[in-house]
C-alpha cells in the first residue's frame, strides 16, 4: 500500500481521483475525491478516507453507515494524476444500498466476470436460508459424503468430455465440477481467497526457484 505522496499530482483545487475498486471480485464499487490528508489519513488508518467537495471537509467511508473498505493496495495511474484504490468491502459502496455506485448501465450487455463470486453468495445463502426443491440446499442436507461423491462422478465426466474431444461437453462438464467443488469449499470452510493466496504462495516460490 505504499506510495509517495510527493508524486501525487493535485488538481488546482488541490484534489485527485480516486477509483475505489473491490480487490476480490475486480468490481469498481466507487469514484471519489481525495486531498493530501485524505490520503494520509488512508494510508495511515488502512481505511477509505475522503474529501467531500459540497462539504467541504474529510469523510471516512462507512463510519455513519457501517460499511467500511478495508485497503489492500493503492496505485497511481501513469500521470500520477488519479488513483486506483483496492479493497475489502464491509457492506455496500453506494448510499441507496447498491452493491456499486455504478448499477445503471448505459450499453446493454452482460458480464460474466462476477459470476463465480455470485455463485459463492448464492451457495451460501442455500445453506443459511434453505429452499425446498433447490438441488444447492438438497447437497447440504445430504452432508460432505454425498458432495465428494458428486465432485468423482463430475471429475470422471470431465475425464470423458475431454478425452472424446467434445468442447461444449468439457465445458459443461466442468461448470458442473466447478459448482460441486464450491459447495465443498462452502462445507469445508475454505474461501476462494485462500485459494488464490495458495495460488499466489506457489508462483512466488515458482518464481523464486
Amino acid at each position: 500500500m505504499s506510495i509517495e505522496i510527493e508524486n501525487i499530482v493535485f488538481n488546482e483545487n488541490g484534489l485527485i481521483p480516486a477509483v475505489v475498486q473491490d480487490e476480490q471480485t475486480g468490481q469498481v464499487l466507487m469514484l471519489a475525491y481525495m486531498n493530501k490528508q485524505a490520503v494520509e489519513q488512508t494510508i495511515a488508518t488502512g481505511e477509505t478516507w475522503f474529501y467531500s467537495r459540497s462539504r467541504e471537509e474529510l469523510w471516512n467511508k462507512g463510519a455513519t453507515s457501517g460499511n467500511r473498505q478495508q485497503v489492500r493496495q493503492l496505485s497511481l495511474d501513469c500521470d500520477d494524476d488519479s488513483i486506483l484504490v483496492q479493497v475489502t468491502p464491509k457492506g455496500p459502496a453506494c448510499h441507496t444500498g447498491e452493491t456499486s455506485c455504478f448499477y445503471k448501465p448505459a450499453l446493454a450487455g452482460e458480464s460474466n466476470r462476477q459470476i463465480v463470486h455470485e455463485l459463492i453468495r448464492e451457495i451460501r445463502n442455500r445453506k443459511e436460508n434453505p429452499v425446498e426443491g433447490s438441488y444447492t440446499a438438497y447437497l447440504f442436507r445430504e452432508g460432505i459424503d454425498k458432495v465428494l461423491k458428486k465432485i468423482g462422478e463430475e471429475a470422471s465426466e470431465v475425464i470423458i468430455g475431454a478425452k472424446n474431444e467434445d468442447k461444449q461437453e468439457l465445458t459443461s462438464e466442468l461448470a458442473d465440477l466447478t459448482y460441486h467443488t464450491l459447495v465443498l469449499m462452502e462445507i469445508a470452510g475454505v474461501d476462494i481467497d485462500d485459494v488464490k493466496q495458495e495460488l499466489v504462495q506457489r508462483r512466488t516460490k515458482d518464481e523464486g526457484d
